[in-house]
């Protein structure tokens, strides 16, 4: 135990929110984590997902085939498997537990349950759920991995100090001065081997108010819904109690939207640019990546962002 000398940061001393579940440092490497200890030998994977995914599957050589869901973000087709194949579903944007939940009556024990996108979203007994701590919060990795796994490696333990440049640049300067960084933090993550979660990012997941988090993130998402919700072109389900959205997904005809939010300082992503590769032109998969805008509605925002959103939204429709 070291005393005294410099300070650390001040960080609150609290809890995980996924308190029982095994910590490494990607959500990408929690997957390997399960193909190597289930022996998988194919996977189902859809197409409308980051190429991510195939990291681990190549790296252990293991096949896999890509299926397509419909407007609702389901599987258009079911598939018999072997004992030693798996169907990997995403709950999408955290709106889809309910239906993760029929699918685990299908699939049983054989689905494995992305959870990238809904860090609140509860793992279900006997499923193996992963999680990714950095798209919710300000941390450069970290992921949680619910699994009946008994026995597994002793893994190292992962470093993140030296990841964490973006973050610190984006309070002194701006997200527009650390998206280089950023973008840096996000190719660094390719293949690394399955390491234990850093201390630093332990530290910071163990400082979120999770409650309050949860709070804005539901009262920014049903706000944009109230607004938008007849124009967009899903037709999003009602929140439950327990669902946290990522993002609100906006799915739009207007050509030139992204484009002026994020003129507008409204940073909006894109989800995914390799399934343009991966699909046709007709597909919906190929629709959700042009046209589906999601836009942000996390724990730093309140009613005045949501508004401004909602006026550059406005003003693109005319």
């Amino acid at each position: 135990m070291e005393i005294g000398g410099y300070f650390s940061l001040e960080l609150n001393k609290g809890m995980h929110y996924h308190t029982n579940a095994l910590r490494l440092n990607t959500g990408r490497n929690c997957f390997e984590f399960i193909l190597k200890a289930r022996g998988y030998k194919k996977i189902y994977i859809p197409y409308y997902t980051c190429d991510v995914l195939l990291e681990p599957l190549k790296k252990l050589h293991i096949a896999y085939s890509f299926y397509n869901i419909d407007i609702n973000f389901e599987p258009i087709e079911y598939f018999p498997l072997n004992t030693n194949e798996a169907f990997l579903y995403i709950n999408y944007f955290g709106l889809k537990q309910k239906y993760v939940e029929l699918l685990a009556n299908i699939y049983g024990s054989n689905l494995i349950v992305d959870n990238t996108q809904a860090f609140y979203a509860e793992a279900l007994d006997g499923l193996d759920t992963f999680y990714s701590a950095r798209k919710f919060f300000g941390v450069s990795d970290g992921a949680y991995l619910y699994t009946n796994i008994s026995s597994y490696e002793n893994f190292s333990q992962d470093y993140s100090y030296n990841k964490m440049l973006h973050l610190l640049r984006r309070i002194d300067c701006s997200a527009e001065e650390g998206y280089a960084e950023f973008r840096n933090n996000e190719d660094n993550l390719m293949n690394n081997p399955i390491l234990k979660m850093s201390k630093l990012t332990e530290q910071i997941l163990c400082s979120i108010d999770y409650k309050s988090v949860k709070q804005k993130r539901r009262e920014n998402y049903t706000y944009l819904n109230e607004t938008l919700g007849d124009i967009n072109i899903l037709k999003l389900p009602s929140i439950t109690d327990n669902t946290v959205p990522l993002v609100y997904p906006f799915l739009t005809s207007v050509s030139d939207l992204r484009n002026r939010l994020i003129k507008n300082k409204v940073y909006v992503t894109t989800f995914w640019l390799n399934v343009l590769d991966w699909t046709d032109i007709n597909d919906i998969e190929n629709q959700f990546t042009k046209c589906l805008i999601p836009l942000p509605i996390d724990q730093r925002y309140g009613i005045e962002e949501m508004n401004k959103v909602l006026s550059i939204i406005s003003y693109g429709s005319k």
